[in-house]
């Protein structure tokens, strides 16, 4: 029989070089792939983009597999640092990564992969993808590592997306992955996952929106929730709901950022207890593991990848949308931030905090 053609999204990190391997183990025809998203803007200082790349061809030579560097720059910017910026000026707090994996991985890369006459595309994402032949829908779950369950990230594929697409570390935990690859000798074995953002290297939320939009980024009042003048930020996309440090105001009791007005470019700030509520309304809605919602329903929900789930029910309202009914309040509920339904470790879907 012929060989299954797999293209590995390798970012040059430790989980997608061991996806590559282990594909290969297991009888797979492996190439990678490594997308290039991010302008190298000083050459005399390479970016870790560049470092990622240079790592991803290294592994892929170990491997003796083909590499190829696909520049998707212009995409990127369009689907995903576009919107990001739109959403931070809006008073929102997006998820970029949710954008990315939906638009760009798994739209096109996986188009690429296909060019490539690969079957699959794969990564190093911590979750599983079955197929159940009652229902005849393929149905994501939650990874075996649940400290590193990324399924989150992932409620917004579709099934002709999950059906093209191999998550090969779903049954794995991270330990066995490092140990693993460091045992087959892979040099990336202890290399540090990156805790920002890739377009965003140094973290410096201020800068980069102050050279993308100088005339927008204005202070403003900061109001207590009787409309009083607490103080004054220094433009609304370097704040998010729950936020308290960079707030500069003094206080008898530590204040918080309760909700953004983007229209009168201020703040609302107030005590903790006041972040809690127990209801949301979600939009741009995809349903994975059921075809959609025609009835409230009890599920357990995250409200952004660092959370504890909770129970809740979910209710169809009309225009594409659901209201989520908390059993217990929720702290800090973000408008921009997505919010993922869960039935056990399966995923039922999610959509965008309106």
């Amino acid at each position: 029989m012929m060989k299954k053609r797999v293209a590995v999204a390798m970012s040059g990190g430790v989980d997608s070089s061991f996806a590559a391997l282990l594909l290969q183990r297991q009888g797979y025809e492996v190439i990678g792939i490594t997308m290039k998203v991010c302008l190298d803007s000083n050459e005399e200082k390479p970016s870790s983009s560049y470092f990622s790349v240079e790592d991803a061809k290294r592994v892929a030579q170990k491997l003796k597999i083909p590499h190829y560097l696909l520049d998707l720059q212009v995409s990127f910017e369009k689907e995903v640092i576009q919107n990001f910026c739109l959403e931070y000026l809006k008073g929102r707090t997006p998820n970029p990564c949710i954008v990315c994996n939906q638009k760009i991985k798994f739209g096109y890369l996986l188009k690429k992969a296909k060019e490539l006459s690969a079957d699959y595309l794969a990564t190093g994402h911590y979750a599983r993808i079955e197929h159940n032949k009652l229902k005849k829908r393929y149905i994501l779950k939650k990874g075996k590592d649940l400290k590193k369950d990324q399924s989150y990230f992932l409620f917004s594929l579709s099934q002709d997306q999950l059906k093209s697409s191999l998550f090969p570390l779903g049954d794995w935990t991270k330990d066995e992955v490092k140990k693993m690859a460091k045992e087959f000798n892979l040099r990336v074995h202890d290399k540090k996952a990156s805790q920002e953002i890739c377009f965003i290297p140094d973290n410096d939320y201020h800068r980069f929106f102050k050279e993308r939009f100088p005339q927008k980024i204005k202070p403003g009042p900061i109001l207590n929730k009787e409309g009083n003048i607490q103080g004054y930020h220094q433009g609304i996309p370097l704040y998010t709901v729950g936020q308290r440090r960079g707030l500069g105001i003094s206080s008898h009791f530590p204040l918080y950022v309760l909700s953004i007005e983007a229209k009168k470019n201020a703040l609302i700030v107030g005590e903790d207890k006041d972040l809690y509520r127990d209801s949301l309304i979600a939009d741009k809605l995809n349903f994975v593991s059921i075809k959609g919602l025609t009835s409230p329903l009890k599920v357990k929900v995250r409200i952004r990848y660092i959370h504890q789930e909770a129970e809740a029910i979910i209710s169809p309202l009309a225009k594409d949308r659901v209201k989520v009914k908390f059993l217990r309040p929720q702290r800090a509920i973000t408008p921009g931030q997505s919010v993922v339904f869960y039935d056990q470790d399966i995923v039922l879907g999610g959509g965008i905090i309106e």
